[in-house]
């Protein structure tokens, strides 16, 4: 089943974190982010909306604010879709 999100919002899975200052894929956070309450999250693109003013692609890690979205569960994984300005930056390689 997929889910195609509408308008400015984009689908992601998110990542896991593995060390408080470390994501899974190795990615350090600064002592600053490190209070969970506080701390933007980090997700793959699944799948984007039909605006233009999208500008992420799917495929692509992202940072987005913490608190912003709504989770959803489908088929044991865990999805999230937030509006696209709550995607902070695009995590390159």
């Amino acid at each position: 089943m997929n889910i195609k999100p509408l308008k400015d919002n984009v689908l992601i899975v998110p990542e896991k974190k593995t060390e408080k200052n470390k994501t899974e894929s190795g990615i350090f956070l600064p002592e600053s982010s490190t209070n969970d309450q506080e701390r933007p999250q980090i997700g793959k693109v699944m799948a984007i909306g039909d605006s233009e003013k999208i500008k992420v692609k799917k495929g692509q890690r992202i940072i987005y604010n913490k608190y912003s979205g709504t989770e959803v569960l489908m088929e044991g994984t865990t999805y999230l879709i937030v509006k696209n300005e709550d995607v902070l930056a695009v995590v390159e390689k």
